[in-house]
């Protein structure tokens, strides 16, 4: 599926209309074209501040949020790459604390897309350029890079040399991609998941992990042990814990009494606790405790479990809480299954792509009803996909379906597309 991104700035828009025409990576990913093109450019991957990069299926996002919110506390000035964006293509880079503004986005975007007429570069290799162009050229303490699907064949994974790599948690996602068979690589597909994400894994690097099955713990230990990279598995390394509603991390340097973040869900707790020992087990620079519990209690990050303000769409059904998130597979589920249980009574209106799982969240959630929508600019499941799901043809429609039942609780999830669609109509503007 293709990312999409338009700008209200006619000159971005020209850079952005040739990026939407590049071609999706087929057949598999690889780093041949992305190796040519940082050569290019001159190595900017080589001149970025210290680098936390961060894997995982899901929670890397939330985890890069409260790396960033935590580096800033301190007074650190932090370069941000995430993906996807939810409303523009800004908000996947973020240089020096603030969002890519439009004439510089335009520039680098040209810069980058005059340099790669005969390679058919991917739409993500172009964008991954582009920020580190822009992070090679802007002073920062520190340089917190994403990564876009997968690890060791992802464009961002060209960094030769991070301050320390971090991987979250681990499902199945993207199986056409990091399930193709390889020599060498696991067969078992969860085992084969966490191989792909250690492949961040670099020479003397501290690589900081949760907690995994076994298997899954050994696979990745072997390519932390066979590339040099010191291993800080969760349990082992550090560990963390959530007692009298407050975090409580340790690891060999000794224990932090931290707060809970303010982004809802149990699973933030853990996500905080990664980027807390992603911290301590770097010795590039130095946060203070006190710099980590503002950092855990400030982050944002839209669209994961986020209560929708006032807005358009809100005032649609005036007294319920509106809540979206952009999970699509069962880690998701299971996260937002457990945060509804203690809620009571939820309506889904729900829009999930046409190739991924459509029991994802219904497995864990269940929803007093179920109302299915496209998901803007992408093929996605119709409402026979869902169990017992009426169809509406947007989110707009269907909540106003919902009008007469009054519910209290509306959740809108099933993917980010959706979740951006979402956020623009309602007039909030991630920034």
């Amino acid at each position: 599926m293709m990312d999409g991104a338009t700008s209200s700035d006619p000159a971005v828009q020209i850079q952005l209309d040739r990026l939407n025409a590049l071609a999706l990576p087929q057949g598999g990913l690889g780093l041949a074209k992305m190796r040519v093109l940082m050569e290019r450019l001159d190595h900017p991957e080589r001149r970025l501040p210290p680098v936390f990069h961060i894997a995982g299926t899901n929670g890397k996002g939330s985890t890069a949020a409260f790396l960033r919110a935590m580096l800033e506390a301190d007074g650190k000035r932090v370069h941000a790459y995430t993906s996807p964006h939810l409303v523009r293509f800004n908000e996947r880079i973020r240089i020096a604390g603030t969002l890519i503004d439009d004439a510089l986005l335009g520039d680098l975007l040209a810069e980058v897309l005059d340099l790669t007429g005969d390679l058919g570069a991917s739409f993500f290799e172009i964008g991954t350029a582009a920020a580190f162009l822009a992070f090679a050229r802007t002073p920062a303490d520190a340089c917190i890079v994403e990564v876009g699907l997968g690890g060791r064949l992802d464009a961002t994974n060209l960094i030769p040399a991070p301050a320390v790599t971090g991987i979250a948690a681990l499902g199945i996602d993207h199986e056409a991609f990091l399930l193709a068979p390889e020599d060498g690589a696991p067969a078992d597909a969860m085992t084969r998941i966490a191989w792909e994400k250690a492949g961040i894994a670099k020479p003397g690097a501290p690589l900081v992990t949760q907690a995994y099955s076994v298997p899954m713990a050994e696979a990745i230990a072997s390519v932390a042990q066979r590339v040099g990279a010191p291993l800080a598995p969760r349990g082992a390394g550090w560990d963390a814990a959530v007692r009298a509603d407050r975090l409580h991390y340790r690891d060999d340097w000794g224990t932090l009494d931290l707060p809970l973040p303010t982004l809802p869900g149990a699973h933030q707790a853990d996500n905080a606790a990664l980027a807390v020992a992603m911290l301590r087990h770097q010795d590039v620079l130095a946060i203070t405790e006190e710099a980590m519990a503002v950092g855990i209690a400030e982050a944002r990050w839209p669209a994961r479990l986020q209560k929708l303000s006032p807005g358009p769409l809100a005032a649609l059904l005036p007294g319920t809480e509106l809540w979206l998130d952009g999970g699509h597979n069962l880690n998701a589920g299971e996260a937002l299954g457990a945060f509804f249980r203690a809620r009571g009574p939820v309506h889904l209106v729900i829009g999930m792509l046409a190739n991924k799982n459509p029991d994802a969240l219904l497995g864990y959630l269940t929803p007093e009803s179920i109302i299915a929508v496209p998901v803007p600019g992408h093929e996605s499941h119709e409402a026979e996909a869902f169990r017992y799901a009426r169809a509406a043809p947007d989110v707009t429609a269907a909540l106003r379906m919902l009008a007469d039942a009054a519910p209290r609780t509306v959740l809108i999830a099933g993917s980010l597309y959706l979740a951006g669609d979402v956020l623009r109509k309602n007039g909030q503007i991630p920034d």
